[in-house]
């Protein structure tokens, strides 16, 4: 796949694979891939195909869509918004506080 990609001679290569998968993805190959820009989509290309339906309109002017797919899905998308969300929460709190470490790798 990295050789196919390589070899498309794409200036942009948009991963739609969710979070965090997406992200880790992207992170592992960083190196081995020849695009210049590398862009987590997560679910647009669903929405944008009508696979899934989009929160309504309110949801979405007040920030709550997130509520809204993990009602639609909650099997899937409980973990990610309880454990990952937590995670990102605490680093960026750490972040502001000056506690995080930046020199270290991401991959734990």
């Amino acid at each position: 796949m990295i050789a196919q990609i390589n070899n498309s001679g794409a200036d942009v290569l948009w991963v739609a694979l969710g979070c965090p998968k997406q992200e880790l993805w992207m992170y592992e190959n960083r190196d081995r891939l020849n695009v210049p820009v590398i862009v987590g989509v997560g679910q647009a290309f669903d929405l944008f195909a009508g696979r899934v339906r989009q929160a309504p309109r309110w949801a979405r002017d007040n920030g709550l869509e997130w509520a809204f797919r993990l009602i639609s899905n909650p099997r899937r998308l409980w973990r990610r918004y309880l454990v990952y969300n937590t995670q990102f929460l605490y680093c960026l709190a750490l972040d502001g506080l000056g506690l995080l470490a930046r020199d270290r790798p991401l991959d734990n």
